[in-house]
């Protein structure tokens, strides 16, 4: 590339001078320069901004071809490599999760969601809707369940005693969930949550009754007979 005066000792000192001139932070060391095109180029200086670790001033200066004046267009505070960044932006829709819906919010499905079909040979079932539970969308659930919460992997079930499917409290589903998951209706449990079969609990109908702590094999007695009682005086 050659020679220019747009990167030149002395477009550094009218890019710091203008940084200077703005008063809003110490300018440090020229720490780089980017000719963007034949009549303009950005010069780069630490910056000493408290709260602005890693940032750096960029001040872009003009030349006209032929000419050896260089003038300051522009100057601004801009995120350095080692600033601090904000973390990658993610669409709406990968941003919700569950129990993020409240009261009053909206969530309409996307068009894309795999969960629903309007097509009944990839539906789940049909019960007259617009948009049908789909095939992959059943299968999904069932995954969920079973590795969530209420499945038979989880810490409740692993201590438990007995599973679900041999308990009063245990209402089984039918096709097309299948009866590998049920409801639990015992309201000291699980209650109105669906549970895997397996999945288990202390409150199991066939749980023992706990056995006393102690046992009380004598009653008290009381003859009656007067107490004698020595004093000292």
């Amino acid at each position: 590339m050659p020679s220019t005066p747009l990167i030149g000792k002395n477009a550094v000192a009218v890019a710091r001078r203008g940084l200077e001139e703005l008063g809003e932070g110490a300018v440090g060391e020229h720490i780089g320069v980017q000719q963007v095109s034949l009549e303009s180029a950005t010069h780069r200086f630490a910056a000493e901004v408290p709260g602005y670790d890693g940032w750096e001033w960029n001040a872009v200066v003009a030349c006209v071809p032929g000419s050896k004046y260089v003038t300051l267009s522009e100057v601004a505070l801009v995120l350095g490599g080692s600033a601090l960044q904000p973390p990658r932006w993610v669409p709406y829709h990968e941003r919700v999760r569950p129990g993020d819906l409240g009261p009053n919010d909206v969530m309409p499905p996307r068009d894309d969601d795999p969960r629903l079909t309007a097509d009944e040979r990839t539906a789940a079932m049909d019960f007259g809707t617009t948009k049908k539970l789909s095939k992959a969308g059943l299968n999904g659930t069932k995954v969920r369940w079973q590795n969530g919460a209420f499945g038979p992997q989880s810490e409740y079930a692993e201590k438990a005693k007995l599973p679900c499917y041999t308990c009063a409290f245990y209402v089984p589903m039918t096709d097309p969930v299948g009866k590998n998951f049920g409801v639990c209706t015992n309201e000291y449990s699980a209650d109105g949550h669906i549970v895997h079969s397996r999945y288990g609990c202390g409150a199991h109908t066939d749980t023992p009754p706990v056995e006393p702590l102690g046992v009380v094999e004598l009653q008290p007695f009381d003859d009656e007979h007067p107490v004698s009682v020595d004093t000292i005086s």
